[in-house]
């Protein structure tokens, strides 16, 4: 795909923003005319500031080819609002971002999805409900969007990708940096079966300001954001404010009210937001039954199988857990979870809990 470089230029030029850009190219009639403009040709622009008119006049668009090849170099691409491939939703955003990295499948970026934030540190409920939602959205068609931060970004990210499902992660720094570092295999999965994308150039590291600018991302590509675990005064905040400025609706789900995980979320809901309750709460936003996300039982499982597989369907599970809920010994269980493993049925993980494989 041929890249307009003199419009990616003045789209990563500081001062020139969704406002600025479309009067520029209105007025000189192309990118490439507006690069070629004089000094006090681009000052007599209505609302452009001389720094900005300089920083236009100094574009080298040798710089701007060594940004594409890098982005290509990576496997990544660099899609602007005129291209196919640019969602249509973050046109239609205050704000909307002039340029986009991607790396993966860009297809994605258009498919109907949900967005699901939620706390870095976050508890054991918080990430079973996540996984619930997360994957039983991603089982039903719908694309799930977050951000690749530690804690419930990460879950709902993996929780898609195991349920074969599709899902976006927005990045608040450039392609080819991983951040944190402990997403490294994450990220890697996520290039290889999902897609992530982002507004800054390849190579750029994360700083402050850069992550409240990509939470408008989060939650411009989904009709609706669903809030797992949040602080009062969390990231996770500012993206439900987000996404309530761009007439997004926003599902909260509720929290313990001694957890200061849950703070933020059990405020919103005080203050009228939509309680999420299940995962029939997030279909239901789609015109989706619940059913369309259910996994049938598997042909031939014996009646202890279905149970705990029906026990799964919760989300993660520790074996002593399931163990007291259906009134059976720790060891009977654990011996049904080993046959269901062998059948690519059930993951077991670190402290004797367990998860439904799914998306096979």
């Amino acid at each position: 795909m041929t890249v307009d470089l003199a419009h990616l230029s003045l789209a990563l030029s500081p001062g020139i923003g969704p406002a600025r850009l479309p009067r520029l190219l209105r007025e000189f009639g192309s990118a490439q005319g507006v690069l070629e403009a004089s000094y006090e040709a681009l000052c007599a622009i209505e609302g452009l500031s001389r720094p900005a008119a300089t920083a236009i006049r100094k574009i080298d668009i040798a710089s701007t080819e060594r940004i594409v090849l890098r982005s290509e170099a990576l496997g990544g691409q660099v899609l602007v609002p005129a291209d196919e491939s640019f969602p249509a939703r973050l046109r239609a955003i205050p704000d909307p971002p002039m340029v986009l990295f991607g790396l993966g499948n860009v297809a994605l970026l258009s498919l109907e999805s949900v967005a699901i934030v939620g706390s870095r540190d976050h508890t054991r409920y918080g990430r079973e409900v996540c996984r619930h939602i997360a994957g039983g959205a991603a089982r039903a068609g719908l694309g799930v969007v977050s951000g690749m931060a530690r804690g419930l970004d990460a879950v709902a990210h993996e929780a898609a990708l195991d349920a074969g499902g599709a899902t976006v992660g927005v990045l608040g720094n450039g392609l080819g940096i991983v951040y944190p570092s402990a997403n490294r295999a994450l990220y890697d999965r996520m290039a290889a079966h999902g897609c992530l994308i982002t507004e800054f150039p390849p190579g750029e590291r994360p700083h402050a300001g850069s992550f409240p600018r990509r939470n408008r991302l989060i939650s411009g590509l989904a009709r609706v954001t669903a809030v797992i675990e949040a602080g009062e005064r969390s990231g996770t905040m500012l993206t439900v404010d987000a996404a309530l400025a761009q007439g997004r609706e926003v599902l909260v789900v509720p929290g313990p009210i001694t957890s200061p995980r849950s703070t933020g979320c059990n405020r919103l809901l005080q203050q009228g937001a939509k309680p999420l309750l299940g995962l029939r709460d997030v279909l239901e936003e789609y015109g989706l039954s619940h059913e369309s996300s259910a996994r049938r039982m598997p042909v031939g499982a014996s009646d202890a199988e279905r149970r705990v597989l029906e026990e799964l369907d919760r989300g993660t599970e520790v074996v002593d857990d399931i163990a007291a809920r259906l009134d059976v010994p720790v060891a009977d269980v654990l011996a049904v979870v080993t046959t269901l493993e062998i059948k690519g049925l059930a993951v077991t993980e670190a402290g004797n809990v367990v998860r439904k494989k799914v998306g096979e």
